[in-house]
């Protein structure tokens, strides 16, 4: 199997399945000398790991991290764990399986899963769980994520939020970025966040699941990342976010939004700054022209899916072809977009990572 690495410079390679002994990642390209420990990688998976709240999957899992390579610390470092610009590699051990809960779809395909596709292309599946394709996945991701994040000048700040759950929207006047980790959906709205609360309990309940809409931000970006034709900024922030499991439309900045406006409205226009720098008096861009980055927020939105493992009983077929009504047991997200909030970051970060290390290459500026 594949394209299991992403980026240029900075090259993450996931490893591991669902149901498996561990899984983790190698990130290759890390620049020697940064600050990494355990516990920086920790603090990002902590927010995204399951059995947190009524609202995700009950499969508990620690996602404890180990570092087994690329770091070193001695009296000559201060006792600081350090980068040493060798691949690092980064594991979480899966403690919490329960395999048989999957043992009577093992010849059935799951509507909404890959698994048609993915049996259609290898001819085997692991199918406790999805096996490599299972959102269990992104673990890695966001632990390549908190690598990323030393790599970014201390000026980037990369954040991420829930703006919508199913049809309903949050109200943007209400936007509070200290709300996002004050409630379990990672939402900016408090006042959407309790009605989340009703409505999935609602949807849980029924045996069902819903879709969310994830926005993520990133402050202080420099100008000048990307390239103009395929080395485009946006482009690959759109392919990195498409990879996240159940995803299903990615637009930047006002994406489909700006097809109903006029020139004059979609036009983010400037006047003379400070430092020689224009000031933007808009940012419908979100923050990328012509595949670069222009020092204005970089904004990604996307669409994540309904969890396709739900309760209600839905048609489907077996291997060998025969006709099947499919009820998906075990434990699922009512809402598989709330756990995307930590993975979106990630993936923004190891983004901006990798076009930072390229445009360093290119032009040798330190940004």
């Amino acid at each position: 199997m594949s394209h299991n690495t992403f980026g240029h410079l900075f090259r993450v390679t996931t490893f591991g399945e669902s149901h498996g002994a561990a899984l983790g990642c190698v990130v290759d390209g890390c620049p020697p000398g940064l600050a990494l420990s355990a516990e920086d990688i920790q603090a990002e998976l902590d927010r995204r790991k399951p059995g947190q709240s009524r609202f995700t999957t009950q499969r508990r899992e620690p996602d404890q991290v180990r570092i087994l390579s690329g770091v070193f610390a001695d009296d000559r470092t201060g006792g600081v764990q350090l980068t040493t610009g060798t691949p690092i590699a980064l594991e979480i051990e899966n403690t919490d399986q329960r395999s048989k809960d999957y043992s009577e779809i093992r010849d059935s395909y799951r509507p909404g899963h890959a698994d048609y596709a993915y049996d259609a292309k290898y001819g085997i599946r692991d199918y406790r769980g999805g096996g490599r394709s299972s959102a269990r996945e992104t673990a890695a991701r966001v632990a390549a994520g908190a690598v990323a994040r030393r790599v970014l000048p201390a000026s980037v700040t990369i954040r991420a939020a829930l703006v919508q759950m199913g049809p309903h929207a949050i109200d943007r006047s209400r936007w509070d970025w200290e709300a996002v980790n004050a409630n379990p959906f990672f939402c900016p709205d408090p006042e959407a966040a309790r009605f989340y609360e009703d409505y999935l309990d609602g949807i849980r309940k029924d045996g069902s699941s819903v879709g969310a809409v994830i926005e993520v931000v990133a402050e202080g970006v420099p100008p000048g990342l990307g390239a103009p034709i395929y080395g485009k900024l946006d482009a690959d922030l759109a392919a990195a976010m498409m990879s996240i499991n159940a995803v299903k439309g990615v637009e930047i900045g006002d994406g489909f939004a700006s097809a109903a406006l006029r020139g004059e409205e979609n036009a983010d226009e400037m006047r003379s700054g400070n430092g020689g720098a224009p000031t933007f008096l808009a940012n419908h861009a979100g923050g990328v022209l012509g595949g670069i980055s222009t020092g204005q927020p970089v904004v990604c939105r996307f669409a994540v899916k309904p969890t396709s493992s739900i309760l209600t009983p839905r048609m489907s077929v077996t291997r060998d072809n025969r006709d099947v009504d499919l009820v998906t047991k075990g434990r699922h997200d009512p809402c598989v977009g709330i756990r995307a909030v930590p993975v979106a970051e990630a993936m923004m970060a190891c983004v901006l990572a990798d076009h930072y290390l390229r445009h360093r290459g290119q032009t040798g500026a330190r940004l």
